[in-house]
């Protein structure tokens, strides 16, 4: 037997281990799990963690798929998340999402917790997956003039109301807002459900996306690295050329000295 499995060198085993599936693995472990090649130990040992963490991470989508449906019930569900709340320039951007239950979107997250490329496959697969997507963007004259609460609670009535949904239910991320009908609201819920981590993804890939085409219509801003919030090249550029159309001259007092727009 032990020169059977020598047949297969140890690189080649290593290889199999590597893009074994859970399955697989199964079968590769019973047939080398006693082979003394360290390198194919190793691997055993590595695709061992792999699988782990990847069992691990399926059970932690599915959880945010249940709790969906344990919190929105059997009807509509519209999930709802916002970016740009706190940045100075730039709009207040909520999406809403509504998600089957199958297919599963592998991989959904708080956007927060998922790299830029990352956010960018997710969002494609979600566009391709779900059953209706909303946004609504709230410029930064309007802010100036409502106010950040009246203008997020504009802007997730408007995201529901461009999803072409009647959500039975809509959870959204945070504290409550009254902002529509149905309304459940749900503390990190960007992090716990599947339909408010999906909007917190399309949202925020949407608003980057928009911050660096205004980068390219107000060099020198940094609108593209800080995406309108007050990172201290931006501050700088605040100082030095004073607020664009695109600042929230409500949030930028602390920055100037003299109010210019651009």
């Amino acid at each position: 037997m032990a020169n059977q499995v020598h047949t297969v060198s140890a690189a080649e085993v290593a290889a199999r281990f590597a893009s074994a599936t859970l399955d697989e693995f199964a079968t590769l472990r019973e047939r080398y799990a006693t082979d003394p090649r360290k390198q194919v130990q190793q691997a055993l040992a590595r695709a061992e963690r792999r699988l782990a963490r990847e069992q691990a991470e399926g059970t932690r989508v599915e959880r945010m798929y249940e709790e969906m449906y344990e919190l929105g019930g059997d009807g509509l569900i519209v999930g709802v998340d916002e970016v740009g709340r706190g940045s100075v320039a730039g709009p207040l951007t909520v999406c809403a999402v509504a998600l089957p239950r199958d297919p599963i979107v592998w991989g959904l997250n708080d956007s927060k917790k998922l790299t830029p490329a990352r956010r960018e496959v997710l969002a494609a697969r979600i566009a391709e997956v779900a059953i209706g997507i909303g946004l609504c963007h709230i410029p930064a004259a309007r802010i100036d003039e409502v106010g950040i609460a009246s203008a997020l609670r504009e802007a997730v009535a408007g995201a529901v109301r461009d999803s072409g949904l009647e959500p039975d239910c809509v959870l959204m991320d945070g504290n409550p807002l009254h902002a529509v009908p149905n309304e459940r609201d749900v503390v990190h819920g960007d992090s716990r459900i599947a339909c408010i981590a999906a909007a917190s993804i399309v949202a925020k890939v949407t608003r980057d996306a928009h911050m660096v085409e205004l980068d390219a219509l107000y060099p020198g801003y940094h609108f593209a690295e800080s995406k309108g919030y007050a990172s201290p090249e931006h501050i700088e550029a605040i100082r030095a050329y004073g607020l664009t159309d695109e600042h929230r001259v409500s949030f930028c007092g602390n920055f100037l000295e003299n109010e210019r727009l651009f």
